[in-house]
């Protein structure tokens, strides 16, 4: 089967009752696809997180059309309304503030909402922050673990932690500006000061930044320094022999928990979780 044999499937877009889940820049506004375009002016109406964000897409691009919020504060409410708009033969596009819709925004809700129902559901690829970090990093990218942003609450939180230091495969973490320093010091603390990551800042943007190699050496640079822009961070995964660490790697890991400032308690505590063991037994083995 050729090329324009399977595009010969599909009806031209967009298709009454349909669904668009469409990717949008993550900062570089050429990043959009002329397939994305066509979606956004051609619908019946856009649901976007912000509208004000979409706006500068629309502009840019001569486009005009029908905007409606959709965000996290009020999906519950504008589910029902979308749906009912569907199953009455309109089209809608789904985007979010940048990048993939449904990715740590409330579009992976209507897209559950809506496949329940066999409305029909299609995505209009596009930028991703995760995968664009993943991909620029230098790490394992054939086999990886998406976070997003951890949980708050400090023991679901302190066990994603946990799994992320003793997990084989790649991680991509997304974070904001103002925490970034708490989850540097966090990962210090459950995966050693030099575990590899890379800390992406501003992707696809003029001042777009890369920082590494280790843990300690991020810290080190965000120390002093006032962080602005979207934060993705890419984490290697460990190696199985290093799974079960002996005395002299834990004395070291010890060592370099107090010198950031941790007290033998506190350092012990967080070795204790991140190998398995008691805290008796860390105190015991150094």
């Amino acid at each position: 089967m050729n090329n324009n044999s399977l595009l010969s499937h599909r009806k031209e877009e967009p298709e009454n009752g349909t669904l668009y889940m469409v990717g949008t820049p993550i900062g570089n506004l050429n990043d959009i696809s002329q397939r994305a375009l066509n979606i956004l002016k051609n619908v019946s109406l856009v649901a976007c997180e912000d509208t004000r964000q979409t706006k500068k897409i629309m502009n840019k691009f001569n486009i005009s059309n029908k905007l409606i919020s959709f965000n996290k504060h009020n999906s519950l409410i504008k589910i029902p309304k979308i749906k009912k708009d569907l199953k009455e033969g309109k089209s809608i596009a789904i985007v979010s503030d940048a990048g993939m819709p449904g990715i740590c925004d409330p579009g992976e809700d209507i897209a559950r909402s809506l496949k329940s129902e066999g409305v029909d559901i299609i995505c209009i690829p596009g930028a991703c922050a995760a995968i664009a970090a993943l991909v620029s990093s230098g790490l394992s990218s054939s086999s990886f673990v998406f976070e997003g942003f951890l949980p708050k609450k400090k023991i679901c939180r302190e066990k994603i932690l946990l799994e992320i230091s003793k997990n084989e495969k790649t991680t991509i973490i997304y974070e904001s500006p103002k925490r970034l320093r708490k989850l540097l010091k966090e990962l210090f603390e459950f995966c050693g000061g030099n575990r590899e990551i890379m800390v992406a800042r501003e992707l696809t943007k003029k001042f777009e930044e890369h920082v590494g190699n280790n843990i300690s050496e991020v810290i080190e640079f965000f120390k002093d320094k006032d962080i602005i822009g979207e934060i993705t961070i890419v984490v290697k995964g460990i190696k199985k022999r290093d799974l079960n660490p002996d005395k002299l790697i834990i004395k070291k890991d010890l060592n370099d928990l107090i010198n950031a400032g941790l007290s033998l308690s506190e350092a012990s505590k967080y070795l204790a979780k991140r190998n398995g063991l008691k805290k008796s037994e860390v105190y015991n083995m150094v």
